[in-house]
């Protein structure tokens, strides 16, 4: 560990999920005095089935996180298209040393939270239940105003918030640009039975409507329930209203779409909606303010944005300790190898072919029919892997990640 410069840079990182704890560990590491801030008053423990893929488990393995995190997946044993009868037609099992629709690691976001947070060092401030309302930035710091109506100075303000990042609108809204990909997406937690196996079972039905479920380790299941349409404003409704709309919506549609509507009734505070789009962000950084995670890439449910939370965040601090280590002051530069090492590799990985997510929602019988087809060829035995490293996910342009200096001995360090 560096030690800490007897004026240390304070940093402020925004959001306490995946890429914020991250950061808050690393950048404690390399020497700078760190706030980690989340908006929510207590751990948030909800949440759905996230992977790590590639160069996230890499991070683990510098944080000395891989082993505690494999003791905690899901469960999940592979991916399975079902027909509206639950018979699979096409199955990707998990498979050792390889990720698939179903990748190695599978695990709970809210216990990947838990366990980067439990990762952070004493040395961090951690506060919750405040969140921040103005920024404003010179060329020597940032003065950060919150909720509560406390103002702080700090030198650097890392913004390490969701999709739709509070902080992000204060400061880079004239930069950004939502690419909506015409799917509105629903989540929650259903009761376990015995029928449960434990794939991820995926439905594809007519009039562009799909569902799916997948088990968790704590004696639930998971499940969603996704549909084509245009902006609505879905999302901002009460639960209430949107179950309404789903109930209407899923009416007919068969295998078990009915359950999985009384289990998101059954636990309300458990069901959130998104809608599919991806938010494009250029540049992520202004002045002393950087992005970092889905507040500068996020798009939903594309399998890699875990992985690029961890990347970004380990990234970012491996070039901010570099400036620090040699004494340097402004943060540009830091800021500017940061994206370019990583911006090829967030756009496509996040992104998502023209049409992507509607396709995957077919609205009549030859569309679903097609979908049918194209999972059955893609799970053939002589093209699965294939399929599965160019067809079902889509990490590309992989950086080489730097030997940094902050993550060096971490298994012999006491937290």
């Amino acid at each position: 560990m560096t030690a800490r410069p007897r004026t240390a840079p304070r940093v402020l990182v925004t959001g306490a999920s995946i890429a914020g704890p991250t950061l808050a560990w690393g950048l404690d590491r390399a020497g700078f005095d760190v706030t980690l801030l989340e908006r929510s008053p207590e751990r948030r423990q909800a949440g759905q089935n996230i992977d790590v893929r590639g160069l996230g488990r890499e991070v683990l393995r510098r944080m000395d996180l891989e082993d505690v995190v494999m003791a905690n997946l899901t469960g999940e044993e592979g991916t399975r298209f079902v027909d509206g009868s639950g018979r699979p037609y096409a199955e990707f099992p998990r498979v050792e040393g390889q990720d698939g629709p179903t990748a190695e690691v599978e695990i709970l976001r809210g216990t990947l939270a838990g366990l980067l947070l439990d990762r952070v060092p004493n040395g961090v401030e951690v506060r919750q239940g405040d969140y921040v309302t103005a920024v404003a930035q010179d060329a020597a710091g940032v003065d950060v105003t919150f909720d509560s109506g406390r103002e702080e100075r700090y030198d650097l303000l890392l913004v390490a918030e969701g999709r739709s990042s509070r902080t992000r609108r204060l400061l880079l809204a004239d930069h950004t640009e939502y690419r909506d990909r015409g799917v509105t997406i629903t989540y929650g937690t259903l009761d376990r039975t015995d029928a449960d196996t434990d794939y991820w079972d995926w439905f594809t039905a007519l009039g562009g409507r799909v569902a799916s479920i997948r088990p968790d380790n704590v004696g639930s299941v998971r499940a969603s329930l996704s549909f084509e349409s245009e902006p609505m404003g879905f999302e901002s409704l009460p639960v209430e209203s949107q179950l309404t709309i789903l109930r209407e919506r899923f009416r007919g549609a068969g295998w078990q779409t009915d359950r999985i509507l009384e289990g998101f009734a059954a636990r309300p505070e458990e069901f959130y909606a998104q809608r599919m789009e991806q938010v494009v962000v250029s540049p992520w950084s202004t002045g002393r303010v950087a992005l970092v995670g889905d507040a500068a890439w996020g798009s939903g449910p594309t399998g890699m944005g875990t992985t690029l939370a961890l990347v970004g965040a380990h990234v970012l601090t491996g070039e901010l300790a570099r400036d620090v280590t040699t004494g340097g002051d402004s943060p540009a530069g830091a800021f500017r190898r940061y994206e370019d090492l990583l911006r090829r590799y967030a756009d496509s990985a996040q992104g998502l072919p023209p049409g992507g997510a509607r396709i995957i929602h077919p609205s009549t019988r030859a569309g679903v029919r097609g979908v049918r087809a194209f999972h059955r060829v893609a799970a053939w035995g002589p093209v699965r892997g294939f399929a599965q490293r160019h067809l079902l996910t889509s990490e590309k342009h992989e950086p080489a990640l730097p030997d940094y200096q902050f993550a060096r001995g971490v298994a012999t360090r006491a937290v």
